[in-house]
Order: structure tokens, then C-alpha cells, then sequence
């Protein structure tokens, strides 16, 4: 008796959807001030509190301060006024950020079809999104989303949800603009309690695209386990691949990062506590292991590291637990020192700067790590 065995074709991997960075675009206000310059404007003489800007690794920062008083100074503005800068500021650097955004990815904004918002510096109903269509003739049908109130950790929140909306739409164009007016964000005093927050933050907008088209399989399939060689793909742009986010919220410091309303002044004012550098450094390898658990990558496989300009400590603060270089974190110093805490758009400012040096070569590996209220990190591993 004779078996006849019909061979059959190896079963193949199911194509990967990975959503690709295909362009990035930044903005800031016209108004520069140095730290000698704010120290100024704001009647500092306490050598403690100046000590805190003069040493704050920031030379200037972009900032849209109030018109000096008959006394020469800066006074603080009524709550109302400074929801109206927000407004202002927000929309007018959004624009300029998303429009550069746009071009540097070669498309234009009858391309878009989903735009996703962050701010922490202000509040607005309807929000920036609704507005920046009006404002720019985006298409009315084009999805959108507001991001508000998280804080500087929350560029890359809203990169992991518009990863997601980028995933199930293979081929459209998703764009996530951060937009922070710290200057409507400001307690205006020279006091010990408000000097780390007015010695930091700046005014900045970010915008980055994503779209994401089916890749070719490679071993092993699963986009959390990349493998090490990087796979064609036919995704736009050359950005980097997202394969993966990971997240760690330190409730015990959920008080130490805040926004909140301030009965001495009548108005919101940010709050940091101190400690916040050695509590997000304690932290840093906890989420890092966890972004990198079941890829097969150590961290002396990644090559680029863009960590959110969160101040001098801070940076510090990661660079010494996760072991890296001065060299890894040069944008995240170099974004500092020339624009201060920018928020939830600083680790994309820092983004751009490496894209213009043109170092990365495919294959490369990347992690975007930001933090903020919470207390919060948030890491993305991504592939050129």
C-alpha cells in the first residue's frame, strides 16, 4: 500500500503593523529672556534664589512676561488674562509646530487625518484641537483629541494612543502636538517656593507624525521582541519604528509634581518638590528593565537616548542610575540650556535636534523616556 504525503508550504508570519516618526516640527515664542534677564525682571536679590536660576544649567529661556509695572517690574496677571495668553500663545506656536511638522514630513494638512493635543498650561473648552482646525482649514472630519493636564511625561501618553490609532489605520497620517505656554503658567514672586518652577520652564510647542503601513515579517513576529537586524518596511518617512512602551507611576509621590490652585495668589501655580530628581532617578532602571524585558536588548544596545530636559538634577539624576554617558543625554542638555523645561514637548525638541545631526543608521535602536506628575515615567523603544 502505497501513502501518498502532500507536502504543503511552510506557514509564514502574518505581516506586522508598526506605525513609523515620519516627521517632526517645533515653534516658540519671539520673547528670549537669559537668567540673569528673568532675575531682573522679576526684583530677585535673595542670593539663595538666585542661586537656583544662576545654577540651573539654563542660559535662556523663551518667555512672554508681562509689561514692566511703573516700578519697573513684572507683576503677577489675573487669573483670566493668563487663560487668555494660554489661548494665544498655545494656538499661535501649535500652528507653527504642526505646519513644520507637516512639511518635514512631505505631506500637507489635507493629509491629516487625526490630530492629538496636549497641554498642562492652561484650559480650554473646546479645546486646542477644535480650534487649530478652525484656525488652519483642517478638514472637519479629521479625528481628534484633547491630552490635558498631564504634565511634562505627557508627549510620549499621547504617542502610546496615537500609536494605537495609527496601528488600526494603516497608511493615514496622525499627528501628536504638544503645545505648553509656561508663561501663562507663572506665579510671578521671588519667593523661595516658586524659585525652582520660575527658574525652569519656558513656552515650546512640538509636533510629531506617525503613519503605519504593514512591514515585512522577520523573527521573531511579535513587535515587542524586535529582532536585531532592522527589516524592510514600507512605512513613510525614515523615522524610527515604535515597538514598544512601558510605564511606572510612583504613587506614594503623587503630590510631589502639581498644578493647582494657589489661595494666596487667587490663581493655579506649579508645585516640585525637591526630592523629585532622587524619586524619579530611584525609578528610572525599574522602567527601563520593563520596557526592555523580552526583546533580547540590553542596555548597551541602544543607541540614542532622548530623555525629557526636566532640569539639571533630574538629568543628572537618570544619567548616574542608568549608567550612561554625558554624550547620551547631549540633546536633552543642549534643549535645556537653551530653552529650559519646555513640558510635555522638550523629549521632541531633543527628538529634531538628533534627526539633524544625522547620526542614526537603520538598525539603531532608541529609548524616549519623559516624566512628570504623578509621579510618572514613560519610555517607548523605538528602531530606525
Amino acid at each position: 500500500m502505497t501513502v501518498l504525503v502532500q507536502e504543503t508550504a511552510p506557514e509564514r508570519a502574518p505581516a506586522r503593523v508598526l506605525a513609523r516618526i515620519a516627521g517632526v516640527g517645533t515653534a516658540s515664542t519671539a520673547e528670549v529672556h537669559t537668567q540673569s534677564e528673568v532675575l531682573e525682571a522679576l526684583g530677585v536679590t535673595d542670593p539663595k534664589v538666585r542661586s537656583v536660576f544662576l545654577n540651573s544649567a539654563i542660559e535662556r529661556r523663551h518667555l512672554t512676561l508681562p509689561e514692566p509695572g511703573p516700578d519697573g517690574l513684572r507683576h503677577p496677571e489675573p487669573q483670566g488674562d493668563l487663560l487668555d495668553k494660554h489661548k494665544r500663545l498655545a494656538l499661535e506656536m501649535g500652528a507653527e509646530a504642526l505646519l513644520a511638522c507637516l512639511q518635514n514630513a512631505g505631506r500637507s494638512l489635507s493629509d491629516l487625518a487625526h490630530l492629538t493635543c496636549v497641554t498642562t498650561t492652561g484650559f480650554l473648552t473646546p479645546g486646542i484641537s477644535a480650534l487649530l482646525i478652525r484656525e488652519l482649514g483642517i478638514d472637519r472630519h479629521c479625528s481628534r483629541a484633547d491630552i490635558v493636564g498631564m504634565g511634562c511625561n505627557a508627549g510620549l501618553n499621547a504617542l502610546n494612543v496615537v500609536n494605537g490609532w495609527s496601528v488600526a489605520h494603516p497608511g493615514e497620517l496622525a499627528v501628536v502636538l504638544c503645545t505648553e505656554a509656561c508663561s501663562a503658567a507663572y506665579a510671578l514672586d521671588s519667593s523661595m517656593r516658586t524659585a525652582v518652577v520660575n527658574s525652569l520652564f519656558g513656552d515650546g510647542a512640538a509636533a510629531v507624525a506617525l503613519v503605519s503601513e504593514a512591514t515585512a515579517p522577520s523573527t521573531p513576529a511579535d513587535p515587542s521582541t524586535p529582532s536585531t537586524s532592522p527589516g524592510p518596511s514600507t512605512a513613510s518617512g525614515d523615522g524610527p519604528r515604535i515597538l514598544k512602551f512601558a510605564s511606572c507611576i510612583v504613587t506614594d509621590a503623587v503630590d510631589a509634581m502639581r498644578y493647582d490652585w494657589d489661595r494666596d495668589q487667587g490663581r493655579f501655580s506649579f508645585f516640585l518638590d525637591p526630592q523629585i530628581p532622587y524619586v524619579v532617578g530611584a525609578h528610572a532602571e525599574i522602567v527601563l528593565d520593563r520596557l526592555l524585558d523580552g526583546t533580547g536588548l540590553r542596555r548597551s544596545d541602544i543607541g540614542h537616548w532622548l530623555v525629557h530636559s526636566g532640569g539639571k538634577k533630574v538629568v543628572d539624576a537618570v544619567v548616574v542610575n542608568l549608567g550612561l554617558r554625558r554624550h547620551d543625554v547631549r540633546h536633552t542638555t543642549g534643549v535645556l540650556r537653551d530653552y529650559g523645561n519646555l513640558s510635555s514637548g522638550s523629549f521632541l525638541f531633543s527628538y529634531e535636534r538628533l534627526v539633524r545631526e544625522g547620526v542614526t543608521r537603520p538598525g539603531d535602536y532608541g529609548v524616549l523616556m519623559t516624566m512628570g506628575p504623578g509621579s510618572t515615567l514613560e519610555t517607548a523603544l523605538v528602531q530606525w
